[in-house]
């Protein structure tokens, strides 16, 4: 693991960078997304984004635990992160409104972490999934295979941002 937890948040947002666009491109080709024009489909990648991203920091908790240490490498990823958006935004006040998304889908995410009691673990892909469908459709019942698969990739992406935290040295 890159022991300087600034390095390390920054490899992190490397990852990110480079996979969770992939991801993305996999869940539109699923032909699950009810995308009905380009407005539709720009939201519901900016929700995409704020999920992948706190999949990124479930990664970096699972592999470095929570410390003061991972609290580090977490504000360098954001800050890496939030630096290659803002050179792809149209303008600041776009910008800012993804940072308030980011923050209140957090708020969000962590709350339904936090729920689920002992089958908690079990069941977290799943209401995540589900909860992220919701915003990328603006359903409240979202399909529910679109909801497995939302999930899904989160799980898949938080466990390989947890490897690639672990594998990567300095």
């Amino acid at each position: 693991m890159i022991a300087n937890p600034e390095r390390r948040g920054r490899a992190l947002a490397s990852f990110y960078i480079e996979v969770a666009p992939r991801l993305w491109t996999d869940l539109v080709e699923s032909g699950r997304l009810p995308v009905v024009d380009e407005a539709a489909q720009f939201r519901a990648r900016i929700e995409w984004e704020c999920f992948a991203l706190y999949a990124c920091v479930r990664g970096l908790v699972a592999a470095g635990g929570f410390n003061r240490e991972t609290g580090e490498a977490i504000d360098a990823m954001h800050e890496a992160v939030l630096e290659h958006w803002m050179s792809a935004a149209a303008d600041l006040d776009a910008f800012q409104a993804r940072r308030g998304l980011i923050a209140e889908r957090y708020a969000e995410y962590g709350a339904i972490g936090q729920e689920g009691g002992a089958s908690g673990a079990e069941t977290i892909a799943a209401r995540l999934g589900l909860a992220a469908a919701r915003h990328m459709t603006l359903q409240s019942a979202p399909d529910a295979t679109l909801a497995d698969l939302v999930g899904g990739l989160h799980k898949t992406l938080a466990e390989g941002a947890a490897e690639a935290v672990r594998v990567a040295d300095d």
